[in-house]
């Protein structure tokens, strides 16, 4: 505050000297005016000749013609001579007026012989001596802190202060001398107070080995920032493609323990992106080949390997890490490309795998498998092997096991009806059978002939006798079948492979083949037999597909074919087929019964007496009647269970 007073004080003494001696040297110039017009009117008498002027608000130049033509005197009046008069003169010379109107409006009158010349004055600038400014800097010797209170003050004059006061070396270059600089620091580290200062005033500073402090200009494509350590430096700013607008900047911000990068870049060149943010990293690279190309890229908080990957796809060049040392090159240049085994952890190495692979992203690589170790060896581009094992780890999950369970139920059932009555002639057949629980009796000759003896008794008729080897057989007889088998086999798969599952049973037929052989004399046949293979089988297909949230998709083929018979004579034996296709999702540990799987047989056979067996009541005398009826119901129960 003291200094401010004294500052000012000074000020003002100072402009009162000056008006004191503009009024001294504007005296001294009336005295000599008056000096020259006293000379001149020994010439001119018209000066001391006493005139009346009652004439106000006339121009300049027109108030002084006025007065010379009054006084018959010779005036000139310059042209720039402007403003009116508004004074009145009675009882006063010529050269009175003249030397009063250059007192008050400032005017110069100069005398050549007879003339009298009138300009505007314009008082000579007397040099002023410039009083140095006082430079305010303050340094504490014993805690090294620098305080600096600057207002448009010359950077040399600050550089020799600041050496003054604080014994260390601050050099400006001669081109900086006069530049203007101001800040406010209070109390900072020394080098921290030059650095703050330099990034205010848009300069840089830099210290030299030898503890010099050097100011100098930022450069073309220079600029000052803020560094994700929040600290101010310099760094070079993005140049943009010829004839193309470019915006660009790549900065650092920390987000929790890491520093990661933001860029905004309008076809900016790749190889100032990369330099731009190795520096803000902090990253020591290495070029091996001159990187070409412009780029557009606008990310957020991504991290300095991410940041190369996304310069550099698409692009003939790679890099890779070499203990902390980014190696940036063509992706052919031996320095650029490496290997990298990876063992997988949950899956196994097939070839499943291995056409899983997308062509886009082993491309360019060397892939080799091997399977004693459960390792894929890559060989290539870093960047390449870097993109490939990303997408094998992420491959590289826990394939489920699918445990299946089948039950398998045929249930048959039958109904059979044979009912009528034989009769014939044969040898030694004897009279016997069983009369429950069905009726199938045979009558021979004694039995029958003792029967019609008995009707004969009661009778006035004479039903007469058979003959010796006469029988006659009686049938009525009704079965039923209920048969079930019970079939419960396990199966298991690998999410997304195929479990299979047949049972079944063969059966040969005779195929029999004639040739013949023409000749001469007798043709020659030739008869082959061939036995031939016809299969009749239960055959379940499964394929489990499992989901995130432990549900099975279950794919089921079922294919069940039987023999209906087998024939006596070798023929081909007749098949039923029945299959059975869906697709449907269900919970893990889930039951699932599969029916509708069902084969009706119905089969009616008669045999008897022609014409008499069709007549009602007496067909039951003269035919035999068998009636069938065969059901085969099959049912079949998944259970699936995904085992991790």
């Amino acid at each position: 505050m003291q200094k401010k007073f004294a500052r000012v004080c000074w000020l003002l003494l100072l402009l009162c000297c000056l008006a004191r001696i503009a009024r001294g040297q504007d005296g001294d110039r009336i005295q000599i005016i008056e000096s020259r017009l006293s000379a001149l009117s020994q010439q001119s008498p018209g000066l001391r000749q006493k005139v009346q002027l009652l004439v106000t608000g006339l121009p300049m130049r027109d108030y002084l013609n006025a007065l010379a033509r009054a006084t018959n005197i010779n005036i000139s009046s310059d042209p720039s001579l402007t403003g009116a008069v508004y004074d009145t003169f009675n009882g006063v010379t010529a050269a009175e007026v003249i030397a009063f109107l250059a007192s008050k409006y400032s005017l110069d009158v100069n005398v050549t012989g007879s003339i009298i010349m009138i300009s505007p004055y314009h008082p000579a600038i007397l040099p002023v001596t410039r009083v140095p400014k006082a430079i305010l800097v303050n340094f504490n010797q014993a805690g090294g802190l620098l305080s600096l209170e600057l207002s448009n003050d010359s950077l040399g004059a600050v550089a020799r202060r600041i050496t003054a006061v604080s014994g260390r070396n601050v050099i400006v270059p001669v081109g900086l001398q006069d530049k203007v600089v101001s800040g406010f620091i209070a109390a900072a580290p020394f080098d921290g107070a030059l650095e703050k200062l330099a990034f205010i005033n848009n300069i840089k500073v830099t210290r030299t080995p030898d503890g010099f402090y050097v100011f100098q200009a930022l450069e073309d494509n220079e600029e000052n920032y803020m560094n994700g350590e929040r600290n101010t430096s310099t760094r070079k700013s993005l140049r943009p493609a010829q004839g193309k607008p470019q915006t660009s900047g790549v900065f650092v911000r920390k987000v929790g323990n890491k520093n990661l990068l933001s860029a905004d870049a309008n076809n900016a060149p790749i190889d100032d992106l990369i330099r731009q943010a190795s520096s803000e990293m902090n990253k020591s690279f290495v070029l091996y080949t001159e990187l070409k190309g412009n780029i557009s890229i606008h990310v957020s908080d991504v991290s300095y390997d991410y940041f190369l990957s996304m310069l550099l796809k698409n692009t003939e060049y790679s890099y890779r890490e070499d203990e902390g040392v980014y190696l940036i090159g063509d992706r052919k240049v031996t320095g650029v490309g490496t290997f990298k085994m990876i063992k997988l952890k949950r899956r196994a190495v097939d070839s499943t795998l291995m056409r899983s692979l997308p062509p886009e992203i082993v491309g360019g690589l060397q892939v080799q498998e091997f399977r004693e170790l459960n390792s894929i060896l890559l060989t290539g581009s870093a960047m390449r092997v870097a993109n490939a094992e990303a997408i094998i780890r992420q491959m590289d999950e826990l394939v489920p096991v699918v445990l299946i369970e089948l039950t398998m139920i045929d249930v048959h059932k039958n109904r059979t009806v044979a009912t009528g009555i034989s009769a014939g002639v044969a040898d030694s057949v004897k009279t016997g059978g069983t009369v429950l629980p069905g009726i199938k009796y045979t009558f021979g000759s004694k039995s029958i002939n003792s029967f019609l003896n008995s009707v004969g008794k009661f009778t006035t008729l004479n039903l007469g006798h058979v003959a010796p080897n006469f029988y006659a057989s009686i049938n009525a007889l009704e079965s039923q079948g209920d048969v079930e088998v019970r079939s419960v086999p396990k199966l298991s798969s690998l999410n997304g492979h195929a479990a299979s599952f047949s049972v079944g049973k063969k059966a040969y037929y005779k195929d029999v083949t004639q040739s013949v052989y023409p000749s001469l004399n007798t043709p020659t046949s030739y008869i082959t037999n061939v036995y031939k293979e016809v299969n009749a089988d239960l055959s379940v297909n499964i394929n489990p597909v499992v989901s995130d949230n432990d549900q099975v998709t279950l794919s089921i083929k079922i294919n069940i074919s039987d023999f209906l018979n087998i024939p006596a004579d070798g023929s081909p034996p007749p098949q039923s087929v029945s299959k059975y296709e869906t697709n449907l999702r269900v919970k893990s540990e889930d039951t699932i019964l599969l029916g509708g799987i069902e084969r009706t047989e119905d089969n009616e056979s008669s045999s008897g007496v022609p014409l008499l067996s069709r007549i009602p009541v007496l067909k039951w005398l003269f035919s035999s009647r068998t009636k069938s009826h065969d059901k085969v119901v099959t049912l079949l129960l998944i259970k699936s269970t995904i085992i991790r």
